[in-house]
């Protein structure tokens, strides 16, 4: 290599603390979110749940992992379950649905609110600029929805779904995701195209923002520029922070969401940098005219992701059982 070209391999081209490094070469440094742990063979060891790995696309290499609860790992009753399907956070950049942190996650989620789920693994950026992950997560939503008529390639889902109570969830990027797979459904619906029924999604902490400040959101203009800066580096072909992919508010078709999706559980946390935005988009769908049912969740003196970072506290266990009565309820 010569001198000229290590250079280069050496100087940074964006820096995106505390996930990731890009290099002016090309190169990815992720400082986070990296790790992995193999499904649960053994349903004993993580609570009754048993979850398996499955290739949704050789061509992309889309995966997910599926989870069954205690309830069905070793039984034969005919009643079936809802289906949940999940999208991981992490900016778009960092984390997968294999990460320790996930799979511990959706194993309480799934032992406690008593459903299957399907954790999905989309691309990131910047290998994979947005919409990569937007396309990747619709291919997994139509993949379980193939299941419908119980012949779909995964017998989890042909045997034990529900599907009249298909849910979405996810947190941060995740929950952005959940919010532009709904408007998409509503979109595939109006098209009388055969979309799969969602009956609600969760929004947990949800990544959206905005050029114009909201509420009691931060004003200092570095940071600001710093959250537009991340936006543009996971989807260089956006706009900018008024882009309705990132900013529902300014959607104008916004209330065409009932379309999609009946129920939505919108969750906070009130020390969460993104708290007023998840405040403004419940506030919206409550008046943009939307068909719908919403509900808001804040979770006091907690910051964003908090169940994440300490899964064993009292909040974080109130909260799981939260979404878990939201994912019952008809």
């Amino acid at each position: 290599m010569d001198s000229s070209s290590q250079s280069q391999s050496q100087e940074l081209l964006f820096d995106f603390p505390p996930f990731l490094r890009q290099y002016k070469d090309g190169r990815v440094e992720r400082l986070k979110g990296t790790d992995t742990v193999p499904p649960s063979t053994d349903p004993s060891s993580a609570g009754g749940v048993a979850s398996k790995d499955v290739l949704i696309s050789p061509q992309s290499g889309l995966s997910a992992r599926l989870y069954l609860p205690k309830s069905k790992s070793k039984s034969s009753q005919p009643t079936k379950l809802p289906l949940l399907v999940y999208y991981h956070g992490g900016g778009f950049v960092i984390e997968s649905a294999f990460s320790p942190t996930y799979h511990a996650f959706l194993n309480a989620l799934v032992a406690q609110a008593n459903v299957v789920a399907v954790s999905v693994d989309y691309r990131l950026a910047p290998e994979h600029p947005l919409p990569i992950a937007y396309h990747d997560s619709w291919a997994a939503l139509q993949w379980a929805g193939s299941h419908s008529t119980g012949r779909g390639p995964e017998p989890w889902l042909n045997d034990h779904v529900d599907f009249d109570r298909v849910y979405l969830a996810g947190d941060s990027a995740g929950a952005n995701i959940v919010h532009n797979m709904c408007t998409r459904a509503a979109a595939a619906a109006a098209a009388a195209d055969g979309a799969l029924k969602i009956a609600g999604s969760v929004l947990i902490h949800p990544y959206f923002w905005g050029s114009e400040r909201v509420g009691s959101e931060m004003e200092d203009p570095e940071s600001r520029a710093a959250i537009e800066r991340t936006w543009k580096f996971a989807c260089p072909g956006s706009a900018g922070c008024d882009d309705p992919l990132i900013n529902p508010a300014k959607d104008p078709n916004l209330r065409g969401l009932g379309l999609g999706c009946g129920r939505v559980l919108v969750c906070v946390a009130e020390k969460d940098i993104f708290r007023e935005r998840g405040r403004l988009y419940f506030e919206a769908l409550g008046g943009c005219g939307w068909n719908g049912v919403v509900e808001f969740l804040e979770t006091q003196d907690e910051g964003h992701v908090f169940h994440l970072f300490n899964p064993d506290s009292d909040k974080a266990k109130e909260f799981i059982k939260e979404v878990g009565l939201f994912l019952n309820r008809h």
